[in-house]
């Protein structure tokens, strides 16, 4: 679900795991500061992408603080679990929410907002 790149994205983070070579990059629209819709694509393991898709169920319709809150075992817990070989996946969509949400907040302080 949710697999794609986001036109007209109010906010977008790319995340590469140097260990293993996943990457995820995140799409977010933001209003109200609340996550409207998200998207991704990301390259790398099933376990990857699975977590991919259940990070943007999960973050939308969220606020940004709560976003921001849900852990990597909230992710991992989306997907029914995660070998330990792949709990990194959930790292990874973890961390690119939490910088694409810095990168919209750094960009309403620049007086981006659209």
């Amino acid at each position: 679900r949710n697999a794609g790149a986001m036109e007209g994205a109010d906010a977008d983070a790319l995340v590469i795991n140097p260990v293993c070579g996943d990457s995820m990059r995140i799409f977010l629209r933001i209003q109200d500061e609340r996550v409207a819709s998200a998207s991704f694509l990301t390259s790398g393991c099933p376990a990857a992408i699975g977590t991919s898709s259940a990070a943007t169920e999960l973050i939308t319709g969220r606020t940004l603080v709560e976003a921001v809150s849900l852990t990597r075992e909230d992710y991992a817990e989306a997907v029914g679990g995660l070998p330990n070989s792949k709990l990194h996946c959930s790292v990874l969509a973890s961390t690119a929410i939490r910088q694409a949400i810095e990168n919209w907040k750094r960009k309403q302080l620049e007086g981006g907002a659209a």
